[in-house]
């Protein structure tokens, strides 16, 4: 057998084992991937990883600020709640405070997917033609508010309504990363005042 014919199996092989290395590292690069992901899942199920937690701050033009609110806009609070990876325990900035009806709902995806248990939260102002009255738990509505990948306009079942105030606020997370900029939303439970 020749050199050059040996030097060229050789260098298929190298080749070879180059591109196995490859294939195997991005298998693992996956794995990671689907471990971060479901870290994002909170307590009650519900995977956040595609929601976009930061938005440019526009309200609906129907939704009232709060008159007298426990945390008045531009004042602190430490969040309590563990829809998303990092937010339990971050210290928040409030950038808007409303009074309204808060509901959570449960949908399929327009996107396809699993069906969303209990997402927290969707506004009244965030319903379609939702009018005055609140809708009551049961009822099918279609929602406005694109909060995750595949919400808007889908057709969901309303599974509790309580008016509330909600909050917008921009908190850093505690896992690191960008700050957050007029997150939707937090309720006035969800918070506790800075010691």
């Amino acid at each position: 057998m020749s050199i050059r014919r040996l030097m060229n199996k050789q260098v298929l092989f190298l080749l070879f084992v180059a591109l196995l290395l490859v294939i195997g590292g991005c298998s693992n690069a996956n794995d990671e991937n689907t471990e971060d992901s479901e870290s994002t899942d909170s307590m009650d199920g519900m995977d956040h990883s595609n929601m976009d937690m930061s938005s440019p701050g526009d309200v609906p033009e129907d939704l009232k600020e709060a008159e007298n609110p426990t945390y008045k806009v531009g004042s602190q609070a430490i969040m309590e709640n563990d829809h998303i990876a990092g937010m339990k325990g971050a210290v928040a900035t409030i950038r808007g405070a409303y009074d309204t009806t808060v509901y959570t709902i449960s949908y399929t995806p327009t996107t396809g997917g699993e069906r969303v248990e209990n997402h927290k939260w969707v506004i009244h102002e965030e319903i379609k033609d939702a009018g005055n009255e609140p809708f009551e738990p049961g009822m099918e509505v279609t929602i406005s508010a694109d909060h995750m990948e595949g919400m808007g306009g889908v057709s969901a079942e309303i599974d509790s309504a309580e008016k509330m105030t909600v909050y917008m606020v921009d908190f850093t997370p505690t896992t690191g990363g960008e700050e957050v900029k007029n997150h939707k939303w937090v309720t006035e439970s969800e918070l506790s005042k800075p010691e």
